[in-house]
């Protein structure tokens, strides 16, 4: 009997296991050059590799904080390797692949938030190299933290915000040439002048309209609109059912039609990190998976979803690592 129960409970193991959505949980990297790292960013090349590129330095702020990049090649990360420097901090990351392959890397570079300025970078052969940096005019910052969204038209939405002294706001910084000329839309803000919010992560809605959903300073929600204008314009914020610790999330459609969402699931901690899904255009979310559940600060997350079907995320692992997630999403 007790053999039987060993079996029935190894094959019971067996099946969970097939079933679980993760596919790969692992640091990209193990010894870094470096004592800290934040705000990492994804793509994926033509190729089929993926880029993942970050802050680090000291410290979040300090003058030795440049950009790295790490390649994940025949399932393997490349170490930790150092591609823009400024004499001046450098913040918030954002790769993108351009359905060209030509690969931008928008970053900032600055001595705070309150007073950074936006830049880009190119690179066509896959992120070996990278272009001179194509500086934004005052004003544009580019996308904040999440990756553009991409229209039809061929324009990219850049979801950015500015973070100033009595209150925080967001924008969407609207560029059709790959960020030679720029367009800026109406401001998106709190209506009463509650709280501040920034770092919006947009996507596409069931009635071809395009949805927001941002960081909240002190709303202790996700907070989202919407806009059928292209970006131009935006609803009113609306608070969402789901908790925000004042930190960031991200949020892509997927190809079987629903939203995935990262975020951390609490009001105060940066911890649980957590998953959602929505199957009605980003109308409400439910959640779904628990990425990390023990204290900590797991934060800044990154997804994509890859030719093959595959979801991975990238995010920052107690100041200290780069996390990254490989998800089958016909489990989730």
């Amino acid at each position: 009997m007790l053999k039987l129960l060993s079996l029935f409970f190894a094959f019971t193991l067996l099946v969970a296991n097939e079933k679980s959505p993760i596919l790969i949980d692992e640091c990209i990297f193990d010894d870094p050059p470096f004592a800290s790292c934040h705000a990492s960013t994804l793509t994926e090349t033509e190729s089929g590799e993926i880029l993942c590129a970050y802050f680090a330095g000291t410290w979040e702020g300090e003058s030795d904080v440049n950009i790295y990049l790490s390649t994940l090649s025949a399932q393997k990360w490349s170490a930790p390797k150092e591609v823009l420097t400024d004499k001046y901090p450098m913040w918030n990351p954002v790769l993108m692949t351009m359905p060209s392959g030509e690969i931008f890397l928008f970053y900032k570079a600055g001595p705070t938030p309150l007073c950074w300025s936006g830049a880009l970078v190119k690179s066509s052969d896959g992120g070996k190299t990278f272009s001179t940096p194509l500086e934004f005019p005052a004003g544009i910052i580019g996308p904040v933290k999440n990756r553009p969204l991409l229209l039809e038209s061929g324009e990219l939405l850049c979801g950015s915000s500015i973070e100033s002294y009595r209150r925080w706001g967001c924008f969407i910084d609207i560029t059709e040439d790959g960020g030679e000329s720029w367009e800026k839309s109406a401001p998106i803000n709190v209506k009463n002048n509650l709280f501040g919010i920034i770092q919006p992560t947009l996507f596409h809605t069931h009635d071809g309209g395009i949805r927001m959903l941002a960081r909240s300073l002190k709303g202790g929600a996700i907070v989202t609109a919407q806009s059928h204008d292209n970006g131009r314009t935006w609803h009113d914020i609306k608070e969402t059912d789901l908790p925000n610790p004042n930190s960031a999330v991200d949020a892509i459609n997927l190809t079987d039609g629903r939203i995935l969402l990262v975020y951390n699931h609490s009001k105060t901690e940066r911890y649980p990190l957590n998953l959602a899904l929505s199957s009605d255009g980003g109308e409400t979310f439910t959640p779904s998976l628990t990425l990390e559940s023990r204290p900590g600060s797991y934060s800044y997350p990154c997804v994509i979803q890859t030719r093959d079907g595959t979801i991975h995320i990238s995010y920052t692992w107690n100041r200290e690592r780069i996390k990254h997630i490989a998800l089958d999403p016909k489990w989730l």
